[in-house]
């Protein structure tokens, strides 16, 4: 039996000690920067300066509560598996709204009054320290499971494909904190199986009795959606025992990725579909682009210029492309692009996809393509309302046409607009990948969009544009 701590308490215990560090600094380098450095030289001190002592005192009461507001957003939690990118935003956020909370308290309290410098400089150096901290704790966190401490144990009740990317995912990436213990089936795996090299546990009717000596925190359920008695039985033997059931979506996967209980005078129902963008959702959707793209475009004129007279020059044939593709509730419009390729580059092979080391590219498409200036004109896209800065990317009819009866719920991609760069993009998941894959990135988007999560991927957008990760 493994002798391994198991309790989860090191890591969120850490956390927040970190972002008490984090934020008690923040205290006191605002108070510095406002009352002692250089700052002082340029914004007079004008009604002296106050004690530090009231402002340690100040934190003691405000830091709590930032605590507190962390935490009801389950950032204390382990095995969360992000990248700080993908917290940054989170982190602002709530930092903003514990400063909202500070500043109305300091206001009814009249006793106490803070410096507005200093609200504005505790902000960012909040900002700033809790990132710092987070960024140590997460690294040390993917220390401590590449090295086998603080894991979950699990084990994966199934045998069959499902079953194996569960084993092949756990097994490839130890930092994710899961140590896979074995599996339990109706018959051990064949040999060709990559299910061989892990521990055949019994039946399933076994994991009752194993949860307590094993040490079993959660169990994978990768089985059929026709074996739904088995799973049943399983949670029937397993009551009173603490245990995680997670199930890997089989049938329901190709149905909805987010399941909803709305409640009607009494009577649950189970919302497979819903709209994915109210009507003030999509208006403010529609103005954040006309600003981005405005402001972008106005930025991009002059380079843009400089590559259409590169392009002209270069190979013979118009400066854009417009092709068509299917945007919004499948409706077609023209896309517009820097010409990156020879005008009769799908004479002999009809419609193909994008690859490396595509031979179709001119010399000056090839460094387009790669720094993606090329898709710069689907800013006029955009300002048009056919597209917007964050959305799936968008297919040509006859992709659609191929994919729509070959791929579960690819239409679903159509239920935004279309978009300049997308989430399956700033994942890698860019030119000729496996559809199946990109097409689950975008119904993800589809499902979980916000302003923020567009945000987001265009900060991911522009990492990746400078780096040149994934595009040809």
């Amino acid at each position: 039996m493994s002798t391994r701590r198991r309790n989860d308490i090191l890591i969120p215990f850490i956390t927040v000690l970190f972002d008490l560090i984090a934020f008690e600094s923040a205290f006191v380098l605002s108070y510095w920067f406002r009352f002692y450095s250089p700052v002082t030289k340029y914004f007079e001190v004008q009604f002296g300066i106050p004690p530090l002592s009231s402002y340690i005192a100040a934190s003691l009461v405000f830091i709590p509560v930032w605590i507190l507001i962390f935490n009801s957003r389950n950032l204390y939690g382990t095995r969360r598996n992000i990248h700080l990118s993908d917290e940054f935003f989170a982190l602002v956020r709530l930092i903003t709204i514990g400063m909202m909370v500070m500043m109305s308290a300091t206001f009814f309290y009249r006793d106490f009054s803070f410096s507005r410098g200093v609200f504005i400089l505790l902000w960012i150096c909040s900002i700033i320290t809790v990132t710092a901290g987070r960024f140590a704790v997460i690294g040390f966190e993917k220390w401590l499971y590449r090295n086998g401490k603080e894991l979950k144990s699990i084990a994966i009740v199934g045998s069959n494909a499902i079953a194996e990317n569960i084993f092949r995912l756990f097994t490839e990436n130890k930092e994710l904190g899961y140590e896979v213990l074995g599996y339990y089936s109706q018959a051990p795996a064949p040999s060709s199986s990559l299910l061989s090299d892990c521990k055949f546990l019994g039946p399933s009717e076994q994991l009752a009795a194993d949860i307590v000596p094993l040490r079993i925190q959660a169990a994978l359920i990768a089985i059929s959606h026709t074996e739904q008695e088995q799973l049943i039985e399983m949670l029937r033997e397993t009551e009173g025992k603490n245990i995680e059931f997670l199930m890997v979506p089989d049938l329901l996967e190709l149905m909805t990725s987010r399941i909803r209980i709305q409640e009607l005078q009494g009577i649950p129902f189970i919302k497979l579909k819903d709209i994915p963008m109210s009507t003030w959702n999509r208006v403010s959707k529609r103005l954040f682009d006309i600003v981005v793209a405005a402001i972008v475009l106005l930025l991009a004129f002059p380079l843009m210029i400089v590559v259409a007279v590169l392009v002209k020059i270069t190979s013979p044939g118009p400066v854009f492309y417009l092709q068509e593709r299917i945007g919004l509730d499948g409706v077609l419009f023209k896309l517009i692009k820097f010409r990156s390729m020879r005008i009769d580059a799908e004479r002999e092979t009809g419609p193909v996809r994008n690859t490396k080391g595509d031979n179709r590219a001119t010399p000056i498409g090839k460094i387009l393509r790669r720094s993606s200036i090329d898709e710069l004109p689907q800013l006029l896209n955009v300002l048009l309302g056919q597209m917007s800065i964050v959305g799936p990317r968008p297919e040509r009819p006859y992709f659609v046409e191929k994919f729509k009866g070959k791929i579960p719920r690819y239409l679903e991609r159509h239920r935004v607009k279309v978009g300049m760069t997308g989430w399956a993009q700033v994942n890698g998941l860019r030119g000729d990948v496996p559809i199946e894959l990109r097409t689950k990135y975008d119904i993800y988007y589809v499902e979980n969009w916000s302003l923020v999560f567009d945000v987001k991927i265009i900060v991911k957008t522009i990492r990746a544009v400078i780096w040149g990760e994934d595009a040809y």
